[in-house]
């Protein structure tokens, strides 16, 4: 088990740590670097590079539908694999690829190609992560161990955020933008033969192996999903939704917002989303666990109450430009993300079944993030050119927390299921079928 939850980790913080390096890159670099001479460091080239950060939150949902496809199907070692794989790639290219002064369009355009390769390859990896972990895991501690996957992300990001404060720190801003911003990209290939070596050698799941001797395989298991959870693909979606605004918010719009509104230094506000993100990291874990105890909807509802009650005090700090309080504010803000975040590692794939689980907890996962994640930085930036204020980038957090809220309401508590069981709502689909499980 402890091969497992390691090697469910590793993946999955590689992987993030790809993803939000792009993050990062875009808010400090690409508004620059692939846009024309003209436009470069105005708002309209950041809400262009923020498109492209859209971009990969479109694919996900695709690249989910499709790993979910096969690892229903073949299991969920393999896709794993070819996820981290994909990934790694991207990312890697993404560091080669020259700016627009050298190649002109072409440059934004394979910038958005890769992108769009990047939100594929992670589309299959959460998903197949958690189960991965859950699957493996003893009746009873399947949040505990869903925890792994979950810290991942927090894992990845440090790492990024280390990286770029090294980088910022140590050269000119001219230096930075010509070549520094690569090295976090180029790097990844090491990170990414590191996760190949540790998954090749874990085995599949039971939970999967002994489904496929009492079940048929699903044909199509992303239409039969679809089929079968209409409303828990859409309710589990808008519950998780919010984690990603609030993720985004802080970790990437905060970077322009504070550079370019408040005239604050790149590595102060990268100093407090180390600090929000490295408490955030701590508290997943935590309340996943809890979660095992109290239940994972009321610990996802309570995460949403959180941040509605902060959405507007986390920007009144952040506007002082005191870097204590926007340390504060970012803190809170990923507590908030914390209680929500950490049950759901649990929760999604224990909403659906064995059979339809990997594309379940996949789609949903991601079409959550092309609600919240794909167009929190860009929505943001556009409320405060609209508004003048960042009022109405709080009241648009303070929504979506409302929509989350209501969406977890409605789903069914599941941490004390049995996983292994086949749900009345597959049995239905499997005597459609003509073959009634064992």
């Amino acid at each position: 088990m402890g091969r497992v939850a390691f090697a469910s980790f590793i993946g999955t913080a590689i992987e993030f740590y790809d993803f939000y390096i792009y993050g990062m890159a875009a808010a400090l670099a690409f508004a620059t670097v692939f846009v024309p001479e003209g436009l470069a460091g105005s708002r309209v080239a950041q809400l262009l590079t923020y498109a492209g950060f859209a971009v990969a939150f479109v694919a996900r949902p695709v690249g989910g539908a499709v790993f979910g496809h096969f690892g229903d199907r073949l299991g969920r070692k393999s896709m794993l694999i070819l996820s981290l794989l994909l990934m790694g790639l991207a990312t890697f290219l993404i560091g080669c690829l020259p700016g627009y002064a050298s190649i002109g369009v072409a440059a934004p355009v394979l910038l958005a190609v890769l992108r769009f390769v990047q939100g594929f390859g992670l589309g299959g990896e959460w998903g197949g992560a958690v189960l991965l972990a859950t699957e493996h895991a003893t009746h009873g501690r399947r949040g505990l161990y869903s925890s792994f996957p979950q810290m991942g992300p927090a894992a990845g990001f440090l790492v990024a955020n280390v990286l770029f404060i090294v980088l910022v720190s140590t050269l000119s801003a001219e230096q930075f933008v010509a070549w520094g911003w690569r090295v976090p990209f180029l790097f990844s290939i090491v990170l990414v033969a590191v996760g190949l070596y540790v998954r090749v050698s874990i085995a599949e799941t039971p939970v999967f192996r002994r489904a496929m001797e009492t079940q048929t395989r699903a044909r199509v298991p992303a239409l039969d999903m679809v089929r079968t959870y209409p409303k828990v693909l859409l309710l589990a979606s808008g519950g998780i939704s919010l984690a990603y605004v609030l993720f985004y918010t802080i970790t990437t719009f905060s970077l322009s917002y504070g550079t370019d509104e408040l005239g604050m230094a790149n590595s102060t506000l990268l100093y407090a989303t180390l600090i929000s993100v490295s408490i955030m990291g701590v508290a997943v874990p935590a309340f996943a666990t809890l979660s095992d105890r109290l239940g994972r909807r009321r610990l996802c509802m309570a995460g949403a109450l959180l941040a509605l009650v902060w959405a507007f005090p986390m920007f009144w700090l952040f506007d002082t430009g005191n870097p204590v309080l926007i340390t504060i504010a970012f803190s809170v803000g990923m507590l908030a993300f914390a209680v929500l975040y950490g049950p759901m590692g649990a929760y999604l794939p224990e909403l659906f079944g064995t059979r339809l689980r990997y594309s379940g907890a996949s789609v949903s996962y991601n079409l959550g993030g092309v609600l919240g994640g794909a167009f929190a930085p860009i929505l943001a930036a556009s409320l405060l050119i609209l508004a003048g204020g960042s009022w109405a980038i709080s009241l648009y957090i303070a929504l979506m927390a409302l929509l989350s809220f209501a969406c977890v309401f409605f789903l069914s508590e599941t941490h004390l299921t049995d996983i292994s069981e086949v749900q009345e709502e597959e049995r239905n689909l499997l005597a459609e079928e003509g073959a009634v499980p064992k």
